[in-house]
């Protein structure tokens, strides 16, 4: 696949100062955090989660725009967010098209933590199971953040491993780990990436990031294979999401 540096490093659309931004705070738990008490990149997934179900909420287009499946989520930990502490979401629309979008999320927490996020959010016919067309009002308050009005899809990781990766560990589901539709939940797919981060890259600003191919669904047989800094959750001897990761810069989020 010719996957560019352009892509996966770019910076991500700085805070609009007009338009449509939704904002949400809460306190961290401890079922949020790794043993260092720092967040953990399941945690902030599961944040970006419930910022949008509410964002829905408080749009009042849950009705309209109840399903959306997230193609792709970015994650730069500039300063870890450390327990105990609280955080605060800011969530607006960088990008957009008739049947997707991508979603900007920053959370800063009091203890001076700031973690940059940004996903590729598809809106689905609940129907059909279908991309489906965003409705004029709803994409009339996107479009008022949006920097790129023409989005298109392009994947940033080859699910082919670019190293010879470890042999295949297994990744045992749990009744808990899926959702209504009865797919893994986004959220659980950030723990075997948790768990593949090197110490040291957690030690500094990091960007980290997953791209969903096909839903896991219940009854199947998952392994997770490793590279370099690269990941593969797979099921059925295919690639069902697949991860990558590499160190910023400590005075910007778009240079590794």
């Amino acid at each position: 696949m010719n996957r560019t540096k352009v892509d996966d490093h770019v910076a991500m659309a700085e805070l609009p100062t007009t338009g449509s931004i939704f904002q949400a705070s809460w306190p961290v738990r401890t079922g949020d955090i790794h043993t260092d008490k720092q967040l953990r990149l399941d945690a902030i997934a599961r944040y970006l989660q419930d910022a949008g179900f509410d964002n829905l909420v408080d749009r009042g287009a849950m009705d309209t725009h109840p399903l959306w499946m997230v193609r792709r989520t970015v994650i730069d930990v500039l300063e870890p967010v450390v327990w105990p502490d609280r955080v605060h979401l800011q969530r607006w629309c960088s990008g957009l098209s008739n049947k997707w979008c991508s979603m900007r999320v920053r959370i800063r927490s009091d203890g001076g933590g700031l973690i940059e996020t940004e996903a590729f959010w598809i809106n689905i016919d609940p129907k059909t199971g279908m991309p489906a067309s965003i409705s004029e009002k709803f994409t009339a308050a996107l479009a008022s953040t949006a920097v790129d009005q023409h989005l298109h899809w392009r994947r940033w990781i080859d699910p082919t491993p670019d190293t010879t990766p470890s042999a295949d560990t297994p990744f045992p589901l749990r009744s808990s780990d899926f959702d209504p539709f009865d797919h893994v939940n986004n959220a659980i797919y950030w723990q075997p990436v948790e768990d593949a981060l090197p110490d040291r890259l957690r030690s500094g600003p990091f960007r980290a990031i997953l791209e969903y191919t096909q839903p896991i669904k219940r009854g199947e047989q998952v392994s997770v294979r490793t590279g370099t800094n690269t990941l593969h959750i797979d099921a059925g001897d295919e690639a069902r999401a697949s991860a990558r990761w590499f160190a910023l810069s400590p005075k910007s989020n778009d240079q590794g």
